[in-house]
């Protein structure tokens, strides 16, 4: 861990907030379900619901990232369009107008 201790401070904190959000939804999800456990099936019951959860985080990660890879070479290209310089044969001058009326 190359992170400085305000960093690894700030990770701390995330995961621990994760983990106590992840605990409320679980604890909701049991709630909803009617189910009334104790001991160990409430035990399995949270691990169930923490792998299936992984599982689908997971999966839509993956989904993400396919489409993300899917798009990006027209954002590319978009991007090349728009910031590209104008060749200079399809520069427009901008002389100075030249008067043909003589000077007094």
């Amino acid at each position: 861990m190359q992170m400085g201790p305000e960093e690894r401070r700030i990770m701390r904190e995330r995961e621990k907030a994760y983990r106590d959000r992840v605990k409320v939804e679980v604890d909701s999800a049991l709630r909803d379900s009617g189910l009334r456990l104790d001991g160990e099936k409430r035990a399995q019951f949270e691990q169930r619901y923490l792998q299936e959860r992984r599982r689908i985080e997971h999966t839509l990660r993956q989904e993400t990232e396919a489409k993300r890879q899917e798009q990006l070479p027209a954002l590319k290209e978009r991007l090349k369009k728009e910031f590209q310089e104008p060749s200079p044969s399809v520069q427009p001058t901008s002389a100075p107008a030249v008067s043909t009326s003589p000077k007094k």
